[in-house]
């Protein structure tokens, strides 16, 4: 070992104390021969640090393997550096995937995430879970309310803690990040159109989901804009399952040439439906969905489809709460994310006398 080596391994013994014990802040004072005031002073960030002595105190607090206390630092700035986030219980694609994108945007951010999940989505459950993340003392809320008894409940939120929504729908009275439904059922119908479909049947999603209804209105408002027949819409859950049956109708339905699903769950169901009933996709009859789900490009045929960047809502929900937390001003007005249309071989102009002469 060298002489200097020596020396350094000395200075962090001496500055640690006897035994093995983790470093506490006066270690990390005591190497970098400055006072107790001034590591805390960069370990929160301050200007009124000269860059030598910030470094020097870095240095020390590697050396040493310091790690600030998380509640301590809380107490000092009287944030806890954790959000709140109210959901529901579901393993469907899209929520699940909006969790993680908040998430991810809160570690991004340095702040660390409570969870609670909904046994039942209405008011009281909404109020019932904000109060348990206020009595864990959250910086701020994130409610992911896509249904519309969710979406109500925002109008009876205490002042405190800040909140923001997702999903929430256009009459929010939160700030809210959100994927503009409207659009992308607007780029998957058009999509349709283009390739030469006289209309578009849709199975839409259950009626208490404010991302069906955008949905099914975005539908309805383009087949309408371009003079098209506007046919009834089949209602799902946006279960596999409830695709399936949709598409046993659909099968019996003479002229079908084209179908929207609202989420590709049913649009998977779909095209087990079609296909059992001998159905050929895209020749027969074009199916389109809407998620991008991970097994959507693995279908058969790979599915045609509308992809929703979760990420980028989880950065802007995100980004609006800090706003609030961090008192920096009028949050801006909602701006919404728009989805992105993922064109694959499910979809493909119609023929004029398809094999089993639907058309």
């Amino acid at each position: 070992m060298s002489e200097l080596a020596s020396v350094n391994d000395s200075n962090t013994r001496a500055a640690r104390g006897s035994g093995d014990r983790p470093a506490v802040m006066t270690d990390v004072a005591k190497l970098a021969g400055v006072s107790h005031q001034t590591v805390s002073r960069v370990l929160n960030d301050s200007p009124q640090v000269r860059p030598e002595t910030r470094e020097r105190v870095l240095a020390a607090v590697a050396e040493l393997g310091y790690r600030p206390n998380a509640m301590a630092r809380g107490l000092v700035s009287r944030r806890s550096k954790v959000l709140g986030v109210v959901t529901f219980d579901t393993i469907l694609y899209g929520p699940a995937c909006m969790l993680l994108g908040i998430e991810r945007a809160a570690r991004a951010a340095g702040y660390g995430v409570s969870i609670v999940t909904l046994e039942r989505v209405d008011r009281a459950g909404v109020l019932a879970a904000v109060d348990t993340l206020a009595g864990q003392g959250v910086d701020g809320v994130i409610i992911i309310a896509p249904q519309i008894a969710a979406a109500a409940a925002l109008h009876n939120l205490p002042a405190r803690p800040v909140a923001v929504a997702v999903e929430a729908g256009q009459d929010a009275p939160l700030p809210s990040a959100a994927v503009d439904q409207f659009e992308g059922a607007r780029l998957a119908v058009r999509h349709l159109l283009d390739l030469g479909h006289a209309t578009v049947w849709h199975v839409s999603g259950p009626s208490d989901s404010l991302e069906a209804r955008d949905r099914l209105e975005g539908w309805r408002r383009t087949l309408a804009a371009a003079g098209a027949a506007v046919p009834p819409p089949i209602g799902g859950d946006w279960s596999a399952r409830s695709g399936y049956e949709a598409g046993l109708m659909l099968a019996a339905q003479p002229g079908v040439t084209a179908v929207f699903a609202s989420n590709d769950q049913m649009a998977l169901g779909l095209l087990r439906a079609f296909a059992e009933r001998g159905i050929t996709v895209p020749e027969d009859i074009s199916v389109v969905g809407f998620d991008d789900i991970p097994e959507a490009a693995y279908l058969s045929p790979p599915l045609t489809t509308v992809r929703q960047d979760f990420d980028e809502v989880g950065r802007r929900s995100i980004g609006l709460l800090l706003r609030l937390v961090e008192s920096e001003g009028a949050v801006p007005a909602p701006s919404p994310v728009i989805p992105s249309l993922v064109v694959r071989a499910s979809s493909a102009a119609p023929e004029r006398h398809s094999a089993n002469g639907r058309v």
